[in-house]
């Protein structure tokens, strides 16, 4: 569920795995139980769902933990989660979205704004920083489940718009009306994908150094950490 952006490299690499890898499962069942009450409880016939579980898959999640998460969505009927977007700017004025999943707009408002603000950032309106990103639909893939030329051509013939092949990933984009038919067609041919996400990608890059790295860093990482916050996209680019 993370962020598309140099951020996304370097949070894992930082300590507080075990903190992390709670969270990222919280958010994950949280995203299952959320799309098993909207749809479908058969991820064959729910495309939301279907993703949700193949990046939890990706993540190790225990099957347990998964059909727990499923299960959950029944109890959960009476819950009205909403999918809301925040935006503004943080330390250095990098740009930032955070993207929420919650069932009390109130309070994941006010977390969101406090977190800014104790951070040196302002929360804006809906759009003041989205201008600074292309929002896509990403499909990602592991290199070992199927080779460059071969992934590039599956892809031409899916419908994305485009292929890259990097580090050990292959990430496929395409219109986000389209991704879940990309996927679909996709899905022909491969059996695990890491993740399937709408995303938004950086158009321009802010480059933070020195002492103001760890303060940008600190600052998404606490964005991260709140319960409501499934995803935080950033422009920033960190060099040593």
């Amino acid at each position: 569920m993370a962020g598309h952006s140099h951020w996304a490299g370097i949070k894992h690499k930082k300590g507080k795995a075990d903190k992390l890898r709670a969270n990222l499962f919280s958010k994950l069942s949280k995203e299952i139980t959320v799309a098993a009450k909207l749809g479908d409880k058969d991820p064959a016939m729910n495309p939301r769902l279907r993703s949700a579980i193949q990046a939890a898959r990706s993540a190790n999640m225990p099957k347990d933990n998964i059909e727990r998460a499923i299960d959950k969505s029944s109890a959960a009927a009476g819950a009205n989660y909403e999918n809301l977007r925040y935006e503004g700017f943080g330390p250095d004025k990098i740009a930032v979205i955070v993207e929420t999943l919650t069932d009390n707009k109130n309070r994941t408002a006010s977390n969101i704004r406090t977190i800014f603000q104790k951070n040196g950032g302002s929360l804006g309106t809906q759009g003041s920083a989205a201008h600074n990103f292309n929002q896509l639909g990403v499909i990602k893939i592991s290199k070992s489940e199927i080779e460059d030329d071969q992934i590039l051509e599956l892809a031409i013939d899916a419908g994305a718009d485009e292929c890259i092949s990097k580090n050990e990933i292959h990430e496929i984009h395409c219109s986000i009306n389209e991704i879940y038919n990309v996927k679909k067609k996709l899905e022909e041919k491969i059996n695990n994908f890491i993740s399937t996400e709408i995303e938004w990608l950086a158009l321009n890059n802010v480059k933070i150094t020195g002492e103001k790295k760890q303060e940008v860093i600190d600052f998404l990482e606490t964005l991260e950490e709140d319960d409501d916050v499934q995803s935080v996209y950033t422009n920033v680019i960190f060099e040593n």
